[in-house]
């Protein structure tokens, strides 16, 4: 029983190791491209996700914070962005109800509550992560 469990650590740890050896490969940007008006009033956001981590990630989750033209947190917002394949961009569409476009000066991204690779364990994904924006508003973390 004692080998057993000695092999069951080495292999976790070279898991871990490996995941955090591919996450040194590149980064995940995360791109807040454009917004758009959606219906009632509110706007649609449009994200890009670049993932050159060599990680394909099965659970990627971004809590943000919306702040209004005065710099004010409007709102918060958990999005799921998961799957995110390895050396993809893939595109994602969020809805912001009840608010413009024009009345968002800035999306704070504060938290990831999840971040995990395919068959691997959760990473801290903020080692890797990088923002962008082609939007009106700004993307920060």
């Amino acid at each position: 029983m004692g080998k057993f469990r000695e092999i069951s650590i080495c292999v976790a740890l070279a898991v871990s190791q490996v995941s955090a050896a591919a996450a040194q490969e590149g980064r995940l940007t995360v791109e807040l491209n454009k917004f758009e008006s959606a219906e009632g009033g509110g706007c649609r956001a449009f994200f890009l996700f670049r993932n050159e981590t060599g990680m394909a990630l099965e659970q990627f989750e971004m809590s943000l914070a919306v702040l209004d033209q005065g710099g004010v947190i409007d709102r918060l917002l958990t999005i799921d962005a998961a799957p995110l394949p390895a050396h993809r961009t893939t595109l994602k569409l969020f809805e912001i109800p009840g608010l413009g476009c024009d009345a968002v000066s800035e999306i704070l991204m504060h938290d990831i509550p999840a971040c995990k690779p395919q068959n691997a364990d959760p990473v801290d994904c903020y080692s890797f992560l990088s923002l962008s924006s082609k939007a009106s508003a700004r993307l920060v973390e």
